[in-house]
């Protein structure tokens, strides 16, 4: 398998770099690493609804779409003599040798089965070889909160960045404790709008504070904020496309409706799709 799959990665870099060739294609020709960026985060958003949908398919297409944007960069940056895609391959192989002790030798071969060690050991394992991979490469002790990407989901930030405060012990001692907080930020907030408009830099302040101690409050009991808001968007659109929908099949269009008849089909259409999810899991519509 791993010829066949070193055969076929071989095959896409070659037809990667024939696409930048001179007589390849104009508008791959024309790409940067600047330009690709809104493409690399398309195809990551697409990779993760197939995962949400669990459609191996999709994942399957997805995955190889993930795939050439990786070999896309690493094209243009071999073309500007930074590196190649194999100096990239050799890299993350070489890190996850030397980042996992427990399983295999310094020169990579496997070890016997590791017994020992659990999964917050190999954690704290993998954070001790960073930091000293940082001291020998003579890179001084990076601040707590470092390393993590600005470029990330708003949500997904604000849980990394309160994980990683909560390593050194600043965090909340119970899930109790954040909903004390959200109350707290939800009448901050209110004040703010009452004092200063829907639009004041005060009320976006709070409403930001708000949604950080959201984001923290799922962080401290286990849920992924980001994925849940996810379900949450998926759900409402599929409450409102029934809705929608429902009357539509009337001869109707929903801009005509007053919010009373709205409010009285969106019930409707929560108890449609509840029944139609429960059906879907096997589990009775209550």
């Amino acid at each position: 398998m791993s010829q066949q799959a070193g055969a076929r990665f071989d095959r896409l870099v070659s037809i990667m770099h024939t696409l930048r060739g001179p007589d390849g294609c104009p508008w791959d020709r024309e790409q940067t690493l600047a330009s690709l960026r809104p493409f690399v985060l398309e195809e990551t958003c697409e990779l993760l609804d197939a995962l949400d949908e669990g459609d191996m398919e999709a994942l399957e297409e997805e995955l190889g779409d993930f795939l050439f944007e990786a070999v896309f960069l690493a094209e243009l940056c071999a073309e500007a003599g930074h590196f190649t895609i194999a100096d990239a391959i050799q890299a993350v192989t070489d890190k996850l040798i030397r980042r996992h002790p427990h399983v295999f030798t310094p020169e990579g071969d496997p070890l016997p089965k590791n017994t020992t060690i659990t999964s917050s050991g190999v954690k704290a394992q993998w954070d001790d070889i960073k930091a000293v991979e940082r001291t020998e490469a003579g890179r001084p002790d990076r601040a707590t909160l470092s390393g993590i990407p600005r470029a990330l989901p708003a949500l997904q930030r604000a849980d990394l960045l309160g994980t990683k405060a909560a390593a050194v012990g600043f965090d909340w001692v119970r899930p109790s404790d954040v909903l004390d907080k959200i109350d707290e930020e939800t009448r901050e907030l209110r004040q703010a709008v009452e004092q200063g408009g829907l639009t004041s830099a005060e009320a976006e302040e709070e409403l930001g504070d708000l949604f950080f101690a959201i984001a923290n409050l799922a962080r401290k009991i286990g849920i992924h904020s980001e994925t849940a808001l996810r379900k949450a968007n998926d759900k409402f659109q599929d409450r409102f496309e029934t809705m929608e929908r429902a009357i539509t099949a009337e001869g109707r269009a929903i801009g005509d409706l007053s919010f009373e008849d709205l409010d009285a089909r969106w019930s409707a259409a929560k108890e449609t799709t509840k029944a139609r999810r429960d059906t879907k899991d096997g589990t009775k519509a209550s």
